[in-house]
């Protein structure tokens, strides 16, 4: 199965762009640090978005338009009043040019909602946000988080089915969280 083997393949890139997440989010103090943490989020992940938003089939992925998250951290910026900043460009981000590619990448944002409950709680604490505000992004779908990510799974298991396909997919994963890291990198 493709999702097994996207854990399993993606490990290590996916290990080194938590370790820099998380040593970024326990370094929070103050809502500019969490500002400053989204404005992070926002322009990878806008520039990601815009590159499936292209390749992306919308008929084998039909609630694509649901998983896009750029909108939930602009909501959480301007909660802090935080300018919205520009996105990625091509130079910063994978390459995208089919729908394959795009399940790869897009595998990365799912998978990043799965620990999205345990920062929004730690960033919530720290800022004594126990209304949740400006954590729109990181409680993602709430209670139907899981539901997600499995309905996910299922459908990307369901579409690469060739080891040329899979490869494909894991190779734009990982690329993906190369990629990422290194912006990371960047603005820290």
């Amino acid at each position: 199965m493709l999702s097994e083997k996207l854990k399993d393949e993606t490990k290590t890139y996916h290990y080194e762009t938590e370790v820099a997440l998380i040593g970024r989010i326990k370094a929070i103090k103050d809502k500019q640090d969490y500002a400053d943490l989204l404005k992070m989020f926002y322009g990878y992940f806008g520039g990601l978005e815009k590159h499936i938003d292209a390749a992306i089939d919308t008929t084998l992925m039909d609630d694509y338009h649901q998983r896009r998250k750029t909108s939930a951290i602009a909501d959480d910026l301007q909660a802090l009043d935080a300018p919205v900043p520009t996105v990625a460009g091509a130079d910063n981000l994978p390459v995208i040019e089919n729908h394959l590619q795009a399940l790869g990448a897009l595998y990365v944002i799912e998978g990043s909602t799965l620990g999205g409950k345990i920062i929004s709680k730690m960033i919530g604490q720290k800022l004594d946000a126990s209304n949740g505000e400006a954590l729109t992004f990181f409680n993602s779908y709430g209670e139907d988080t899981v539901n997600m990510w499995n309905s996910f799974k299922q459908k990307m298991d369901a579409q690469a089915k060739t080891e040329a396909e899979q490869a494909a997919v894991v190779e734009t994963a990982n690329s993906t969280f190369k990629h990422f890291a290194s912006w990371i990198a960047r603005a820290n």
